[in-house]
């Protein structure tokens, strides 16, 4: 019988984790392990904060469309002693551009989007154009809109109001980090911490995010996630773009309004995406060289921008096929993995949270079976291919 859980990481993923066992079952005892309670370098609150249906496999639209239906009544699911939380969602919706190059794939993923329930419309270069006046569409065939249920929320909102939610219903969080794990034969027996605690627990949830690999390693298990570092810059600029979404450049350059200024980025080439970079640097001259001059070919009257602010912050990027680990691990009995969603963790998070719970109370997934994204495929070497990686 499971009483005892240990939840390292109280992120999103590992504050959904808590706030679904305890809801499910106030019986179990949930230690939640935070070894940054600010969240001041958190992957949820330095992200861009945005939740979309424009993937292409299924498991990933599904996860998305849970994901909104949460966000959109989060006020009545995490309200805590009368107060609901706002998150200020948006639903200005995702703006995926395509050329000829891409335009097949863009269909595929429309047919697949909308087949599963996604309000997704495809908008072939007129209708682009019409639609949004301020777009040079010279190089575009079309693109996918998102007219409801995309858009963009604050993060950091999100994961306190699961924390403190989860809190409320007997969840404890603990200001320290995990330092090392006791086991017996194929079971881990406690958890060891910064400051000198031993933690009995009858299951563990890695749920550390970045540093879910330092975790894994604890184990012995090898787990194919890296933190990487993106940069996020915030710039104003006189253009007045009306209904504008989050815009996905056909090269991967990012747009959205940020009230009323913008925010942008984009990942940078293999070659100079290390691991572990420091987060208190920004990679300026992706922006000089790469953002600036593809914002100023898709919107002309980004000509004139300026950089107002920037910050980076981390991916739990899986190098393996970057879609999310969920599940047991074939050698350690009592331990799930709920790691490497490379920048889909907020929006994947609800789903995340609830199928782990699931797994945990019942034994398998009943809500949504997320064993597609087991660690059976990692060792297997069967990656899940997700085509719209952003």
């Amino acid at each position: 019988m499971i009483s005892k859980i240990v939840v390292v990481g109280g992120g999103v993923i590992g504050s959904a984790v808590a706030y679904f066992l305890r809801s499910m079952d106030a019986s179990v005892e949930v230690t939640v392990l935070e070894r940054d309670p600010s969240y001041a370098r958190a992957s949820s609150a330095l992200s861009a904060a945005s939740i979309r249906q424009q993937f292409s496999t299924p498991l990933s639209v599904q996860m998305s469309l849970y994901g909104i239906e949460f966000l959109r009544s989060i006020g009545e699911r995490l309200a805590v002693g009368g107060e609901a939380p706002s998150i200020d969602l948006h639903e200005g919706g995702y703006l995926f551009l395509a050329t000829a190059a891409g335009e097949s794939i863009l269909r595929e993923n429309h047919a697949l989007q909308t087949s599963l329930g996604a309000q997704i419309r495809y908008l072939p270069k007129d209708e682009l154009q019409a639609a949004f006046p301020w777009l040079n569409t010279e190089d575009l065939v079309a693109g996918t809109y998102g007219v409801s249920g995309e858009g963009w929320f604050d993060g950091y909102g999100l994961v306190q109001a699961l924390r403190k939610k989860a809190q409320s219903l007997g969840a404890r969080y603990l200001p320290v980090d995990a330092t090392g794990l006791r086991r017996a034969g194929r079971r881990v027996t406690h958890v060891l911490t910064s400051a000198g605690e031993e933690l009995a627990c009858d299951l563990m949830v890695n749920a550390a995010g970045p540093w879910a690999r330092r975790i894994a390693q604890m184990l012995e298990v090898e787990l194919p996630v890296y933190a990487r570092r993106r940069s996020i810059f915030n710039v104003s600029s006189p253009a007045k773009l009306e209904r504008c979404p989050l815009l996905i450049d056909p090269s991967g350059v990012y747009f959205r309004p940020e009230g009323s200024t913008y925010i942008c980025g984009t990942s940078p080439s293999a070659e100079h995406d290390p691991n572990d970079l420091p987060l208190d640097e920004v990679d300026h001259a992706l922006f000089d060289d790469v953002i600036w001059p593809t914002l100023a070919h898709r919107v002309p009257q980004f000509e004139a921008l300026r950089v107002q602010h920037a910050w980076s912050g981390y991916y739990e990027y899986n190098v393996f096929d970057h879609n999310a680990i969920i599940g047991y691990h074939p050698d350690i009995e009592n331990c799930v993995f709920a790691n490497g969603f490379s920048g889909h963790g907020l929006q994947q998070g609800p789903a995340t949270g609830r199928g782990v719970a699931e797994l945990i109370l019942h034994g398998r997934f009943v809500s949504l079976d997320l064993s597609p994204l087991g660690f059976a495929r990692v060792l297997e070497n069967r990656p899940v291919i997700e085509r719209n990686v952003v």
